[in-house]
């Protein structure tokens, strides 16, 4: 069994008007040195694979088809093994 973390952004060409909402009130509320921040979704997954690549290869086909929006957002996979306690 395994875990993936998949992570899903903007491209950097894309406006990310939430990001910019973001960092106008963390400018108010006194946040020093954040000089820009862009806002994206983060996706746990639980695969049952035999190995890390096949568990890699089902969160990038999920990613492809259903999770990230290919003309604007782009994503990257995480895989950690899980471990029976």
């Amino acid at each position: 069994m395994f875990k993936a973390e998949i992570t899903v952004t903007l491209r950097p060409s894309i406006l990310d008007p939430q990001g910019k909402a973001a960092h106008h009130a963390l400018d108010e509320l006194g946040f020093e040195g954040v000089r820009q921040v862009r806002i994206g979704k983060f996706v746990e997954m639980e695969i049952e694979a035999a190995t890390a690549e096949e568990a890699e290869r089902v969160a990038r086909e999920a990613g492809d088809k259903l999770l990230a929006n290919p003309v604007m957002e782009d994503f990257e996979v995480v895989i950690h093994e899980l471990t029976s306690a």
